[in-house]
């Protein structure tokens, strides 16, 4: 169960009793069926046992599909995206490794997500047989969807009903206020993004051209010039 505490501000999850931190490192090329199939394993290594265990990209999406499954009404932020080529290239799994590590500080850190069952399989199961036994148990739950209100520990405190519409109204508002912003800002910025691959990055080339020339002016008068401000011009 997941216990709803009544707070200042509020009704918000419980905090987790037994709160932890987990690392992801040293993501490895690995190869099975003889060479057939290859894949990027990472040590993954839960601070609460320090066991680590080894997870593939597809262990984390089927993780990721089990929570989206389960908890509806909490936001469960995206995986980085699959690639389907150029996924052994040093730079991408990199930049995977550092995607996957913020995608796990957010698990952690989470009241509730932090908990899950499913979650707890995936950080601490070493073996393959359990493993599968495991993964068919989360995928056989059926507190999912509205039954995972059943679940829940709410706060005995009895609540005046104007004051929850009101509640329920104002975050209604909040959130299609913050949707159609953050919809506003990603277009915007992708729209400077194209702009600065494109035309923009012509017009910066020549006010960097521009400022290397009185750079090179001040260089002229070598009494009087500035050397780091020199630099610092023509950086």
């Amino acid at each position: 169960s997941y216990t709803i505490d009544m707070g200042p501000l509020g009704p918000g999850w419980k905090e987790s009793p037994q709160p932890f931190s987990c690392s992801i490192e040293d993501p490895t090329k690995q190869t099975k069926f003889k060479g057939i199939k290859t894949y990027i394993s990472y040590r993954v290594t839960p601070s609460h046992t320090g066991r680590p265990v080894y997870r593939r990209y597809k262990h984390f999406d089927w993780l990721y599909n089990r929570l989206l499954h389960k908890f509806t009404v909490i936001s469960v932020p995206h995986l980085p995206e699959k690639q389907a080529t150029g996924r052994f290239e040093e730079d991408f799994i990199e930049k995977r490794k550092r995607r996957l590590i913020l995608w796990m500080n957010h698990m952690t850190s989470h009241p509730v997500l932090s908990q899950y069952e499913g979650f707890e399989h995936f950080l601490m199961c070493a073996d393959d047989k359990q493993w599968k036994l495991g993964k068919r148990r989360a995928e056989k739950d059926e507190m999912v969807g509205a039954h995972f209100m059943l679940t829940l520990q709410i706060p005995n405190e009895h609540q005046d009903l104007q004051d929850v519409e009101e509640r329920v109204d104002s975050f209604k508002s909040f959130a299609k206020k913050m949707d159609d912003s953050v919809m506003q800002l990603t277009h915007v910025a992708s729209e400077l993004v194209r702009k600065h691959l494109g035309g923009f990055r012509k017009e910066f080339q020549r006010l960097g051209n521009a400022f290397q020339s009185i750079s090179q002016a001040f260089m002229l008068d070598p009494p009087h010039s500035s050397e780091a401000l020199n630099n610092a011009i023509s950086h």
